[in-house]
C-alpha cells in the first residue's frame, strides 16, 4: 500500500493592524485608536496645537502639522512615537501627500507659504510663498501640480512640482476654501464660501472656465471615482448640491440637515456621508438613488470623518464633545463613543500588515 502525501494547508493571511489617529488641538497630543478593539491605546505627545494630519500612502507613518511649533511631527505607527520633527513655515495647519508618497506638502497659515517635504530624507525640499491666507491644498492625481486656494485674495496658486515654484495664479470666486481635481487632472473645482459658488478651472490652459451657483457657504467637495459628478456641502443652507462635472452645471439639490460640514465617500462612490455640525448627526446619501438616510446621532459638533479600509465602520470626530463616534455602516447606527483629547481636529487611518513591520 503506497504512502499518501500530506497536503500542506496554507496559513491564513495575516490581518492588517488598523489604527485611527486623532489630533487633539488643545492638549498637544494625537490619540491612537485600535479599530479592532475600539479603544485608545496610546496618546502621542507631538507638540503645541496639532491640527491637520495624514497617513503616509506607503510607509508606516503619520504626518502631523503642529501649528504652535512650526513643524511637522512624524509618528512611527509601529512604536506609536514621534521619530522626526521637520521645521516648516509659521502656523502649519494642513498636511497631505503627493500621490506617489515621495513628498508631502504643508500649508502654513502664518507665513502664507507651502513647505514641500522629502519623505525619505524627512527634510524640507522647499518653502514656496503663496498669497494671503492659504486654504487646504490639493495635489493633482498625475502628481505634477499642487493647487492652493487663497481665501483673502480669491485666487488659486498653481505650483509645478518639478520646479517647486508658482507657475500660475488663477482668479476664482470670493473666499475659496476647498479644491477637488478630476481624475485625469484636466479640471479643478474650487468651493468659494464667500460667493456661494464653485469655480471651475481648466488646468491645461490654466484659466477660469465658469462660476457655478450653489447653496450658502459651500465648505467641502467630493468627486465620484469616475469624476462625473461633484457633491458640495452648503453649510449655510443645509443642503448638498450635485454638479455635473463634464457640463459644469448644478443638477440637483439635496436636503441634508442644518449645517452640513464635511463629506466622506466610499471607494466605489455609491454612498456619501455628511457630517451635520449643528445637529450632531451624520447622514448618508445613497448616490445612485439620491436617497438621504435618516441621520445617526453621533455627538456634539461632528466634523472630520474617516472610513476603515473595509468600509465597515465610519469614525467621526466630535470637536465639541471631545470624542470619536463609531458608526456601523451596514446598519447605519452608532456603535460607541471613544473619548479622546481636547478639541479633536482631524482624523487619519493607517493600516499595515504585521509581518511587514520589520522591513521598514
Amino acid at each position: 500500500m503506497g504512502t499518501v502525501a500530506c497536503q500542506q494547508v496554507p496559513a491564513p493571511a495575516a490581518q492588517p493592524r488598523v489604527c485611527a489617529y486623532v489630533s487633539n488641538s488643545q492638549n498637544d497630543t494625537v490619540s491612537v485608536i485600535d479599530v479592532a478593539g475600539l479603544r485608545v491605546v496610546a496618546e502621542v505627545k507631538v507638540g503645541c496645537r496639532p491640527l491637520g494630519l495624514a497617513a503616509h500612502p506607503n510607509r508606516p507613518e503619520v504626518y502631523v502639522a503642529v501649528g504652535g511649533a512650526d513643524r511637522v511631527a512624524v509618528v512611527d505607527v509601529r512604536r506609536q512615537e514621534v521619530v522626526a520633527q521637520i521645521p516648516v513655515g509659521h502656523g502649519p495647519f494642513f498636511v497631505d501627500f503627493f500621490p506617489d508618497g515621495r513628498q508631502a506638502f504643508v500649508l502654513n497659515a502664518g507665513s502664507n507659504s507651502v513647505t514641500v517635504i522629502d519623505c525619505t530624507q524627512q527634510r524640507a525640499d522647499a518653502t514656496i510663498g503663496v498669497k494671503h491666507t492659504p486654504g487646504p491644498g490639493s495635489a493633482s492625481p498625475d502628481g505634477q501640480l499642487l493647487l492652493v486656494p487663497s481665501r483673502m485674495n480669491s485666487n488659486v496658486a498653481v505650483i509645478d512640482r518639478a520646479s517647486l515654484r508658482v507657475v500660475a495664479s488663477i482668479p476664482v470666486a470670493a473666499q475659496p476654501t476647498q479644491v477637488a481635481i478630476l481624475p485625469d487632472s484636466s479640471k479643478a473645482f474650487v468651493a468659494a464660501s464667500g460667493a456661494d459658488q464653485v469655480s471651475v478651472v481648466d488646468l491645461k490652459r490654466r484659466v477660469l472656465l465658469a462660476h457655478i451657483p450653489v447653496g450658502k457657504t459651500p465648505t467641502d467637495l467630493a468627486l465620484k471615482p469616475d469624476g462625473g459628478e461633484l457633491f458640495v456641502t452648503n453649510f449655510g443652507s443645509g443642503t448638498v448640491t450635485v454638479i455635473n462635472s463634464w457640463t459644469n452645471n448644478a443638477t440637483e439639490t439635496l436636503t441634508t440637515g442644518r449645517n452640513p460640514s464635511q463629506l466622506e465617500a466610499t471607494k466605489d462612490g455609491s454612498r456619501l456621508y455628511v457630517s451635520d455640525f449643528s445637529s450632531g448627526q451624520v447622514l448618508a446619501i445613497e448616490v445612485p438613488t439620491r436617497k438621504v438616510l435618516t441621520g445617526v446621532q453621533v455627538g456634539w459638533q461632528p466634523t472630520a470623518m474617516a472610513l476603515t479600509p473595509d468600509e465597515a465602520l465610519l469614525l467621526v470626530v466630535n470637536t465639541g464633545s471631545n470624542d470619536v463616534a463609531v458608526v456601523d455602516t451596514a446598519g447605519h447606527l452608532l456603535l460607541t463613543l471613544i473619548p479622546v483629547g481636547l478639541s479633536p481636529h482631524a482624523i487619519a487611518i493607517q493600516s499595515i500588515q504585521e509581518e511587514n513591520l520589520e522591513q521598514w
